[in-house]
């Protein structure tokens, strides 16, 4: 047959079956696809196109009538003519209604592209070498792969940013309760501690339904305000309890321990000699990389752990017996974690690994947290290693696992 009909038999036309229609009339790109490869990119990219999985599910049987596995190619004849009965069976016996009516979705959206013949039967016949067919053409699946493909990935990357979002939320969440119940303890006398905690609450609940991204935003904003209102009142508090306690503290390590004099040179020695400092020297250390050394790899403004420190002291007692000081700044813990860390069986690499994308400061706790629980820990390089991977994507908190060893001391 020289020509091919661009009107539907009995049915009426409009602009998008006719710019659908002309379209099939390009040749074919020169590689084929795969037609179960298609099916799946599409499902995942299905709402951007407005199709629906019942939509779907009538696509897919009628691909189920093509033959070959790749879709074009060598393969030019791409026109399937099942009728409505064997469609309907190939659908575990959808209404015929129903069918059509999804068919004809498939068609508005151009996936699906029919090809009458002068009676509107779907039939194949031969003349001589040609073959004539009339039916469902299926070339357009051919033809916007690359643009089912790109969209499919666009919802992906969308997917996964709310995922993370939404994880982000809950760990915050969680860091919120946690200090809310430490801080009630510490300072009853603030009422502020029983707002955190509805809030909390409050957000557990809007996360038992699907929320959307604006919605995740708002509650991060908040939970974040809330996180740094909780910190600075918890770390005020602390400075007061630490500097009364040094003098005692102080006094009681220097006349208990006889053996703290011939190990000091060798601690300054591994600090690189001069006074101590707030701010963690991690080049000075025997064990850093040079990634580390580098002032790019950590910088001044770099997330502090989302915990106070005394909060740490109360619930990590294992490390202390391995400290040659008090435990009085961050700076401290972390010499304390460089110390512990080749004991535990924690390579250099995966020490400078967890520094690297937790900050000296957070993988220090990890480090006395897991000393706590240690006995339970398999293999403690490979733990570690673990964390550090979810922390470089942002989906870890050392929040938690003070909060767990709060939860066993209390038991």
């Amino acid at each position: 047959m020289d020509y091919t009909p661009v009107t539907p038999f009995r049915r009426t036309i409009d602009a998008a079956i006719l710019k659908h229609q002309a379209a099939t009339q390009e040749d074919l790109p020169p590689v084929g696809a795969n037609k179960w490869e298609v099916l799946r990119e599409l499902a995942a990219a299905r709402v951007a196109f407005g199709l629906s999985d019942r939509d779907l599910t009538v696509l897919q049987a009628l691909v189920s009538f093509h033959q070959a596995t790749i879709l074009g190619g060598n393969d030019s004849e791409l026109i399937v003519h099942p009728s409505n009965k064997a469609i309907c069976e190939r659908l575990n016996g959808m209404p015929c209604s129903t069918m059509r009516r999804h068919l004809s979705n498939l068609v508005q959206t151009g996936f699906v592209v029919r090809r009458d013949s002068p009676n509107g039967k779907r039939y194949a016949r031969r003349y001589g070498d040609e073959k004539v067919a009339f039916g469902f053409d299926l070339s357009p699946l051919v033809r916007r792969f690359q643009e089912v493909c790109e969209a499919a990935e666009t919802v992906r990357a969308a997917e996964e940013r709310y995922k993370r979002l939404r994880a982000t939320v809950s760990l915050m969440r969680r860091d919120l309760a946690g200090l809310a119940e430490y801080g009630r303890s510490l300072r009853p006398d603030q009422g502020v501690w029983d707002q955190f905690s509805d809030l909390a609450a409050l957000v557990a609940r809007d996360l038992r339904r699907k929320l959307e991204m604006e919605d995740l935003r708002r509650i991060e904003d908040s939970l974040g305000s809330a996180l740094d209102h909780a910190r600075n009142l918890l770390d005020g508090c602390e400075t007061e309890n630490m500097s009364t306690n040094d003098a005692v503290s102080e006094q009681h390590y220097q006349n208990s321990n006889k053996d703290s004099y011939d190990l000091e040179p060798r601690l300054e020695k591994a600090r690189g000699g001069g006074v101590a400092r707030d701010i963690p020297e991690v080049a000075d250390s025997p064990l850093c990389s040079e990634d580390e050394a580098n002032p790019t790899a950590i910088t001044d403004d770099q997330l502090m752990p989302n915990i106070p420190l005394g909060l740490v002291l109360a619930s990590c007692q294992e490390f202390k017996a391995y400290s040659e000081q008090p435990v009085r700044h961050w700076h401290d813990l972390v010499r304390v974690a460089d110390v512990v860390r080749p004991m535990m069986g924690i390579s250099p690499s995966a020490w400078d690994e967890a520094k690297r994308y937790m900050g000296p400061e957070e993988a220090s706790v990890v480090i006395v947290a897991m000393l706590e629980r240690f006995a339970d820990i398999r293999s403690p390089g490979g733990y570690l290693r673990t964390l550090s991977s979810k922390a470089a994507i942002g989906e870890f908190s050392c929040g938690p696992m003070i909060m767990a060893l709060m939860r066993r001391d209390a038991a």
